[in-house]
């Protein structure tokens, strides 16, 4: 898992060729205006999903990882919490679902707050809780960039 400010993310293309059609489209801002909805960037190879939620209690979080697809999570209004796990010290609970392309683990992970302006970049082995309350829920607008591997 890496996490770091959204402007140093141009220096993590090097790790998969869709990288940098990913860094292409943060780059240009657009995302920023765009309503919730799903958008494709390289058909089903890169797409990107404009959510906004209100961020939930721990206990009614859950741990997943993905195989077919590498996450970007980008927090462009709010804050929340984000759980990590590294996929060998957790136990799927729920196997592997194609069709939704997650699976959902028990795992014991650290929690760090994931500010506007910032992303984390979950590979298949990041098993990973987001949109979690720090204190209260509050509104958060994310954007996830889903990076086919």
């Amino acid at each position: 898992m890496i996490r770091d400010a959204l402007q140093n993310f141009k220096q993590y293309t090097g790790f998969h060729p869709r990288l940098e059609q990913a860094a292409q489209f943060i780059a240009n801002e657009n995302w920023k205006t765009l309503e919730p909805g799903k958008y494709e960037i390289d058909g089903d190879n890169i797409f990107a999903i404009v959510q906004h939620y209100e961020t939930k209690p721990r206990e009614q979080g859950f741990w997943e990882a993905h195989e077919r697809y590498m996450d970007i999570q980008i927090i462009a209004e709010g804050e929340e919490s984000f759980g990590y796990a590294p996929i060998g010290q957790a136990v799927v609970t729920r196997p592997y679902d194609s069709d939704s392309d997650y699976a959902i683990f028990d795992a014991t992970g650290d929690f760090f707050l994931l500010k506007e302006g910032h992303f984390i970049l979950a590979a298949p082995q990041d098993v990973h809780m987001p949109g979690l309350a720090i204190d209260t829920p509050q509104p958060v607008k994310k954007i996830v960039i889903k990076v086919k591997v």
